[in-house]
């Protein structure tokens, strides 16, 4: 991550100084350092931390004592500064560590040696610890500018016996020129920053305590006459963070820190390029990750006020009863959890084809691409659910309605993919519904009714499979035009797994665009059946089936994209432009 962290202290003599920061460089070393030993030094001090090895061969002069021989140095003078003013001595060679994986170098110094760096760096120092403020004065908060780039400050305290008010002011900083990288990091950084700020303060307390114990400072200013201020303290006003630790390792322990922050908050969040608009079923998935995002916030508050439901419960293509509001946050929304699964029975649509035959396979996939209701019944959970992961791909995300095992049967109108155990009963008037397809799992009454597959797909051997519907599709039926190009490519046996993956990708987006048009041009415009039925004609889709199918793919479209198409109609600009 292309950003600079900082420790900043308020001292009581000179104001707000930097202590510490640590930078990243993806070129040769800054100007004072030199990739030679430390004179005097017989010891290399390296360690491994995260992939990044530690380093303290790097020679750089302190900005303290390249004051006095340069005096373009951008840091404050030696005369400036006091021991709360000052982490490395004068002559510290500072740290490197050495990014093997991406050979990029974190350079921790007291101050940064480019001028401009120098300048954003202090002007952040002083906003975080006198204007840019929480309430309380401890926490995070967000400032910055485009020009003096974006500040992630976290304030706090340090426990201190010899300070006004017992304790002195500290911040850790940290800047980069991109807003919107930095606020999407705000979790990140909060966590990991308040993790250093805790383990400071406790090693800080210890020493507060045990100084308490030995000499209460309390009690003996209440009994000293007055006097000003700094008098009374006999000049110790002023006591590095070393000191108040006890940590003599204090600094090489902050850059190991500082680095591996840097490093960490620069590999969870990465660049995607898109091309073109999103599609709709990434539309629908960041809007069932919103609305999941909102009911784990909902269990949080009322943990107690939840109650088991009898029934299910059913999201658009995922199951809820089954994971942890955690699981059901991933990213990924086009699949549930299916961890604990020991085996995914069916690998694609195209073993599917082959396990079932051809005109099974056929009837079950025009029930699927209709919307109408696909039953399975069987003992094995796993292949049921398997089945489902292979038939869904057919569909829009917004499409599908899972329920994948059930005790009872459900109505379709909660879901079309619905998985029951074998004892369950179903309505007569589904069984002979045109509306719906049975899938039986059956024990097979031969060892083999099939030849195998694959190598690792024994547990086929032991079943039948057994499709039924009261409207079966008959062999001469065209069908949707998509079922038939989605045989043509599952028959080809040219084409891998994969190309066919992509293939079903393609037809499900040419066939949402002119779900798209038939939407705008019925729901919005509302224009009459006759110029309807002209269009369908136009975009290849006037067949029964084909109509049957965009109808139900219409209620597959995001609510991003609908609402677009209505605020766009109700603006007066739009009403203008189509008179």
């Amino acid at each position: 991550m292309n950003a600079i962290v900082a420790l900043c202290h308020f001292c009581e003599l000179h104001g707000p100084r930097t202590l510490f920061c640590t930078e990243v460089l993806h070129s040769p070393l800054p100007q004072g350092a030199s990739s030679g030993d430390i004179s005097g030094q017989n010891e290399q001090a390296e360690e491994e931390e995260g992939g990044i090895q530690m380093s303290s061969r790097i020679r750089s002069h302190s900005p303290a004592e390249g004051a006095s021989a340069d005096s373009s140095s951008p840091g404050p003078k030696k005369s400036d500064m006091c021991e709360g003013c000052r982490s490395l001595a004068g002559g510290h060679p500072g740290y490197v560590s050495h990014d093997k994986e991406t050979s990029i170098k974190y350079v921790s110094h007291q101050h940064p040696n480019h001028p401009q760096l120098f300048s954003i760096v202090r002007q952040a120092c002083v906003r975080s610890l006198s204007c840019e403020v929480c309430p309380g004065r401890e926490g995070p908060i967000f400032f910055g500018d485009e020009q003096h780039g974006f500040v992630f400050s976290h304030t706090f305290f340090i426990k201190d016996s010899l300070a006004r008010g017992f304790q002195r002011w500290y911040s850790i900083i940290t800047i980069m020129m991109d807003r919107i990288y930095l606020i999407n990091s705000w979790p990140f950084l909060l966590g990991k920053i308040r993790g250093i700020i805790d383990e400071l303060q406790g090693k800080a307390l210890k020493v507060f305590e045990a100084e308490q114990y030995g000499c209460p400072q309390r009690a003996q200013r209440m009994n000293t006459a007055f006097t000003p201020f700094l008098h009374q303290r006999n000049g110790n006003a002023a006591r590095s963070l070393t000191s108040l630790t006890n940590d003599e390792n204090l600094w090489a322990c902050l850059h190991t820190s500082f680095a591996w922050l840097l490093k960490a908050c620069g590999s969870r969040l990465t660049e995607k390029l898109l091309e073109g608009a999103p599609t709709e079923d990434t539309l629908v998935q960041m809007e069932k990750l919103a609305d999941l995002k909102e009911e784990s916030e909902g269990w949080d508050g009322s943990e107690e006020e939840v109650k088991p439901s009898s029934q299910p419960d059913v999201v658009e293509g995922q199951e809820l009863s089954k994971c942890s509001p955690e699981t059901s946050l991933m990213p990924d929304c086009n699949s549930w959890n299916v961890a604990h699964r020991r085996l995914s029975v069916f690998r694609s649509l195209r073993h599917m084809r082959q396990v079932l035959g051809a005109s099974a396979f056929r009837m079950l996939a025009w029930h699927v691409l209709m919307g109408n209701q696909v039953i399975w019944k069987a003992r094995d959970m796993d292949l049921v659910q398997s089945a489902f992961d292979v038939l869904r791909t057919m569909l829009p995300v917004g499409c599908v309605r899972i329920i994948p095992y059930s005790d009872q049967y459900e109505e379709a109108y909660r879901c079309n993919f619905l998985g029951l155990s074998p004892h369950v009963q179903i309505p007569s008037h589904i069984l002979s519904s045109e509306f719906a397809v049975l899938v039986e799992v059956r024990t097979a009454t031969r060892s083999s009714l099939y030849p195998t597959l694959f190598d690792d797909e024994q547990s086929l051997n032991k079943y039948e499979f057994v499709v039924t519907s009261g409207s079966p599709v008959a062999a001469d039926r065209v069908g949707p035009t998509i079922l038939n190009k989605i045989e043509a490519a599952l028959t080809n046996q040219n084409l891998s797994v994969d190309v066919v993956d992509q293939c079903l990708v393609c037809l499900k987006e040419e066939w949402m665009n002119k779900v798209k048009v038939l939407f705008k041009f019925t729901k919005v415009d509302s224009r009459p059946k006759e110029d309807t039925q002209k269009l369908l004609s136009i975009l290849g889709a006037a067949e029964e089936d084909n109509v049957k199918l965009l109808k139900f793919w219409m209620t597959g479209l995001s609510k991003t994209y609908k609402s677009h198409l209505m605020s766009t109609v109700r603006s007066p600009t739009s009403s203008e432009s189509r008179n």
